[in-house]
């Protein structure tokens, strides 16, 4: 046991880096368990937490737009508004730090968690946003993936096509 007032050496990264892949290994399975929500939840939270003892602005907003994410899927509608403006906060803040798909993926974020609070309209205008964000991402896969994601985002996909072309 290490003694009082030792400073515990923790690799920080590491830890963020495998509860962050154990979130995302239980956030694509779409057949878990009422436990599996909660342990994908906590080790969201934990991955965050280890992100910010070790890691950069952007680990930092990546981290809080998972657990947004998440309470977002869980339909936990007060955490998800939480997590999604301090992820947009921290986006807009840090906009210079940021890669292209994060900015787009704040909007994403901020666009889901405004639609299950039963804001529809206000809803709609981010997700527009978010798909003209998309339009900017560079690299043709990150795209593709950032408008998979998008689209699952209950809105009509004519308008979606029309702001992917």
């Amino acid at each position: 046991m290490a003694q009082a007032g030792a400073k515990s050496i923790l690799d920080h990264k590491f830890i963020a880096i495998e509860l962050n892949q154990r979130a995302w290994a239980l956030l694509e399975n779409e057949s878990r368990s009422p436990e599996e929500n909660d342990e994908m939840l906590h080790v969201a939270h934990a991955s965050l937490w280890h992100w910010l003892q070790a890691g950069t602005k952007v680990h930092h907003q990546r981290g809080l737009w998972l657990v947004g994410r998440i309470h977002v899927l869980l339909g936990n509608r007060e955490a998800a508004m939480r997590y999604a403006r301090q992820t947009m906060d921290l986006t807009e803040v840090h906009q210079e730090d940021m890669a292209d798909f994060d900015h787009a993926y704040a909007s994403e974020l901020l666009a889901r968690a405004t639609l299950l609070a039963g804001e529809e309209s206000e809803a709609s205008v981010l997700f527009e946003r978010a798909a003209r964000l998309g339009q900017l991402i560079h690299g043709e896969q990150n795209r593709k993936i950032f408008f998979s994601d998008l689209e699952a985002i209950p809105y009509p996909k004519t308008e979606l096509s029309e702001l992917n072309s």
